[in-house]
Formats: C-alpha cells, sequence, structure tokens
C-alpha cells in the first residue's frame, strides 16, 4: 500500500507541475529541492513538497494567481483542490493544496481510498540567494511542457546551505548528498556564499567559501550528528533494498564523501 499512495503522490506533483507551467509560473521562479532533483533527475528516493526560488528578490510576489489558475486546469484530471490561506515566514510563501474527493482518474486496489489524503505542499523562496543559475527542462507527463529548474550545481549549493545550517535531523539531506557526491557535481560557490551571508550561523559574514572552508565546515556537522537518528528520519523515503544500505551510514562514511565535494 505504501507503494501505491508514494506514486499516486507524486503523479499529482507532476500534473501540478504541468498546471503551473500552463500558468506562466516558471516565467517568474525555478524548480529547486529534492523533488527537482527525483522528477527531473531520477534521484531514488520519494520526495514530499515542491519547493521553488524566484529568479530575482520580489518579497510583493503573488502566488495564489498562479495556484488558483493550476487548480482549475487540474479539474480535467478528476482534482479538485482547496488551497490553504497564507502561510510562512519572511522570504518564504507557504501553501498546501488538499483534493478531499479526487474522482475518475485513478483505480485502486485497495479497499481504504487513499485519494482522500491528497495534498502538495507548496513553498517559493521570494528573496533567493544570489548566484543561482537555471536551465529549461522538458518533462513528457501528464502532456509536454517546460519548466525552469536550478542546474545541478546550483542544487548541490542549496542543499549544501541546509546541511550546513540546518538545526533539526533530516536525514534525506544526506541522503541527496550521497547522490551529488556519487555523480561529481561541484557546489556552486557564487549562490552558497550568498545564501550562507543571507541566513543561518554565519548570516552576515563575509566568507571565502572555497573547498577548503566547506570541507572543515562539512566535517564538522557530520561528526557531530546521530547518525541513528538520520537513518530513522530518511528510512521512510526509500525502498527495501536502500534500507538496507542504511546500515553503512556512520562519520566514518560520510567524512570519505564530505572528502570528495569540490566548490567552483
Amino acid at each position: 500500500m505504501e507503494a501505491e499512495e508514494l506514486a499516486i503522490k507524486e503523479i499529482t506533483q507532476e500534473i501540478l507541475l504541468f498546471a503551473l507551467s500552463a500558468s506562466g509560473f516558471f516565467h517568474e521562479a525555478a524548480f529547486v529541492g529534492g523533488t527537482a532533483l527525483r522528477i527531473l533527475h531520477g534521484l531514488d528516493r520519494f520526495s514530499e513538497d515542491l519547493d521553488f526560488s524566484l529568479h530575482s528578490d520580489n518579497p510583493g510576489f503573488e502566488l495564489d494567481d498562479y495556484l488558483e489558475s493550476a487548480a482549475k486546469r487540474m479539474t480535467a484530471y478528476g482534482y479538485q483542490f482547496d488551497i490553504s490561506a497564507p502561510q510562512g515566514t519572511l522570504g518564504v510563501l507557504r501553501r498546501m493544496m488538499r483534493d478531499n474527493a479526487l474522482t475518475g482518474v485513478l483505480e485502486l486496489r485497495y479497499i481504504r481510498d487513499l485519494r482522500k489524503k491528497i495534498r502538495v505542499k507548496i513553498e517559493v523562496d521570494t528573496r533567493p540567494p544570489e548566484g543561482a543559475r537555471s536551465t529549461m527542462e522538458y518533462h513528457l507527463f501528464p502532456q509536454d511542457f517546460t519548466l525552469k529548474v536550478h542546474t545541478p550545481e546550483s542544487l548541490f549549493a542549496g542543499k549544501m546551505h541546509a546541511l550546513l545550517c540546518r538545526t533539526f535531523i533530516k536525514g534525506r539531506d544526506w541522503f541527496d548528498f550521497g547522490w551529488f557526491v556519487r555523480r561529481g557535481v561541484p557546489v556552486n560557490g557564487a549562490m552558497l556564499k550568498s545564501a550562507l551571508h543571507q541566513a543561518g550561523p554565519w548570516k552576515g559574514q563575509e566568507l571565502e567559501v572555497s573547498t577548503e572552508w566547506v570541507l572543515g565546515r562539512l566535517s564538522e556537522r557530520i561528526r557531530e550528528l546521530d547518525w541513528q537518528e538520520v537513518r530513522r528520519d530518511v528510512s521512510p523515503l526509500l525502498g527495501p533494498g536502500q534500507r538496507e544500505a542504511l546500515e553503512n551510514w556512520s562519520e566514518a562514511l560520510f567524512l570519505k564523501k564530505a572528502a570528495i565535494v569540490r566548490v567552483v
């Protein structure tokens, strides 16, 4: 049942991306985060939320018009989304889209109707760090469409900022870190420097964000983590084979991975 529920959520994410593209949303924003890696680059874990970053600073950005347009377009696929009231902190807009009456789209084999649980959280960074680079990508489901997405180097910079600055354990960050390292993706140093200056323990500081600096700070972070808790947090998002591999997650393993990181 878990696999089918995740599949339904991912189908919904892709249809919502198509609807947002049709609304003109990607003229203003780029797709970022774990779901961008999953859908466009084949990241082998499920990702729950849709994260976006504006192309330039715009604290007055109006998100709801795009979401309402997307929700209307999605009725053709059987969705009836409600959009939550405005949420978020300074610089980040958050909305929850919920569908409690999806009908006529998917045939489920289970008695319990998982479709009643459809919800998608959307976050938009309206004050993005400088230095991010985006590219146009094509996606083929549910129809051919285009969307803007951060380049892999910029996606890694956003993930590296989370790894260095997040104040709580989020195991999926470290799973994604391993994905970038295995593919030899370097970190966009200009974007990371801007992000660190903008938020986190180095806020407001002028840093020399070199490969050596990142390795030092990342190694400190790796040594202070409870790796049992990291494994526990990411496990629900992985398949059975991947969960077995979590047994190898340790300080020593991730220090070895950190030594491969390059900042460009």
